[in-house]
């Protein structure tokens, strides 16, 4: 008898009849819920909320359960059962009428003797110990070092963004993309938002090192230029911060922000003209969001200024 035909056999030994209906403190006992985890799973859409149970609801729960127990996410779970649904018809209820478990970290789903990967619908195959030790064996089915470092250096790379976007401590985004430049020093991305970390810090010296070794890894990125722009241009080093916002916007034309930039810097310089010129680049560029309001100011209150002279 299989793992869950076994289960099953339990189930009914305990409960008697599969026809019988079983209140939420009968599931909760039997299959060893919580209210709260019930709720929960009730509430992602994993199941519908009800104060009576049928039998074929237990295998379900009991298959959630033990997926809970392999530590797998309640979102994880509901992106399979949607992917499988998908698959096999709107009206299929996978959680009680295929095997669903983990394997390698995956949640897979056995149909018809094939296992299957639940959400991309890969068939797993299955290898005893001398096969697999044949497959290491050739060098060709080994990813490259320099492959295999630039690889974790993009996931260092993305797991910055996400801790940048999720407003986490500065620290830890600086310790990813620090990770990734050491896996990869040529990550002029990397390289570019670590420098940028560093100039919120006000650590000026190690902002432009960053600054200048993604430029070094990529002298055609724009946005290094900018920045570095953006570091001279807070030092008070209007020669440096003119000539890489030029640079940006030799390489990318269409530079809106550094139109911007370039208009407060040659405004404040007294190159009235020339401010005026970026002024009008910017607005063309970039008028609806939400600094064209300040341009259109600025440019209105020098064009009055030249009308009084």
């Amino acid at each position: 008898m299989c793992e869950e035909a076994s289960a099953h056999a339990t189930i009914l030994r305990v409960l008697g009849s599969p026809q019988e209906a079983y209140s939420r403190r009968d599931v909760r006992r039997l299959v060893g819920l919580s209210e709260r985890q019930l709720l929960s799973w009730e509430r992602l859409g994993l199941l519908e909320a009800r104060t009576e149970y049928a039998f074929s609801d237990l295998i379900a729960l009991r298959s959630l359960q033990q997926l809970r127990r392999s530590r797998v996410p309640a979102k994880r779970i509901h992106q399979a059962l949607k992917a499988l649904r998908a698959k096999l018809g709107a009206s299929t209820d996978p959680l009680t009428e295929f095997r669903i478990y983990v394997e390698g970290g995956r949640i897979a789903v056995e149909l018809e003797g094939q296992k299957m990967e639940a959400v991309s619908g890969q068939l797993l195959l299955d290898f005893d110990q001398a096969e697999l030790h044949k497959l290491l064996a050739f060098p060709e089915n080994r990813e490259p070092e320099e492959k295999r470092k630039k690889r974790e250096a993009r996931q260092w790379f993305e797991k910055g963004l996400a801790l940048e976007a999720g407003g986490a401590e500065m620290e830890k985004a600086i310790e990813a993309y620090e990770k990734a430049v050491e896996l990869d020093p040529s990550s002029a991305s990397a390289l570019v938002n670590l420098g940028t970390l560093h100039f919120h810090r006000r650590a000026w010296t190690m902002a432009e090192e960053c600054y200048r070794k993604a430029l070094a890894a990529d002298p055609q990125y724009a946005l290094a230029h900018f920045n570095l722009g953006n570091l001279y241009d807070e030092l008070a080093n209007r020669g440096h911060a003119m000539f890489h916002y030029l640079t940006a916007l030799r390489l990318e034309p269409n530079y809106a922000d550094a139109h911007y930039n370039l208009a407060l810097l040659c405004q404040t310089g007294g190159e009235v003209m020339r401010a005026v010129r970026h002024w009008k680049a910017y607005l063309k560029l970039d008028g609806g969001s939400e600094w064209a309001a300040n341009a259109r100011r600025e440019l209105e209150r020098l064009r009055a200024a030249a009308i009084v002279r």
